[in-house]
């Protein structure tokens, strides 16, 4: 096994506390009864990924919830339950992050969209200050900005080509079991987090 010199990092459920089912239930509040059967962290259907990889555009995201949604049912409303998945930054991990810069290359590999972006840089903002979480890695990567996202094998080779990392050398952290898998086809080091676990309890 080689040295590990990289470390690619998830951002929910990683860095940063996530719950599915507190958008799940917001939008079934709203109508979108069957809301699991979009959307979960195993699967995303079709417009789920469409928002995550930017071919579509936010209107044309809520224009497509709002069919689920009961009539009368206001963007501000969906845009509450679409980012009620996204609760707090584990600070403490942000530190071990601060503590590793010195040692390894940190990036940053998220399945994210453009709302979501703008309403945890907000968050992050006002906990600890910094505008964004560029502040913790050589380069961060969101799919809606590089177009492609995990767990499909093309993603993590990809960003190695962009970072110009070797994929033997990289350890990929992801709480993720089909994250991990497509990480592990591209022939990276991995490390599915567990929800017991914090990076700070791992041996880096």
């Amino acid at each position: 096994m080689s040295e590990i010199k990289n470390i690619i990092f998830d951002l929910g459920g990683v860095l940063l506390n996530v719950d599915y089912h507190k958008t799940a239930n917001a939008f079934k509040a709203l109508g979108a009864v069957q809301f699991d059967d979009l959307y979960s962290q195993a699967n995303a259907n079709h417009l789920f990924e469409s928002l995550e990889t930017g071919s579509i555009s936010e209107d044309a995201f809520y224009e497509a919830i709002y069919q689920y949604c009961n009539p009368g049912t206001t963007r501000n409303q969906m845009l509450l339950a679409w980012n009620a998945i996204l609760l707090d930054f584990r600070k403490d991990s942000l530190t071990v992050l601060d503590n590793l810069k010195d040692k390894y290359n940190l990036y940053l590999l998220s399945n994210t969209n453009s709302i979501h972006l703008t309403y945890f840089n907000h968050s992050l903002l006002e906990e600890t200050g910094n505008v964004s979480l560029d502040h913790y890695f050589v380069k961060s990567y969101y799919s809606h900005l590089i177009q492609i996202r995990k767990p499909y094998v093309e993603t993590y080779q990809w960003v190695l080509k962009d970072a110009k990392i070797i994929a033997s050398e990289t350890l990929f952290i992801d709480d993720s079991v089909n994250n991990i898998k497509g990480a592990m086809e591209a022939g990276i080091q991995t490390h599915l987090l567990l929800p017991s676990e914090n990076i700070g309890d791992l041996s880096l």
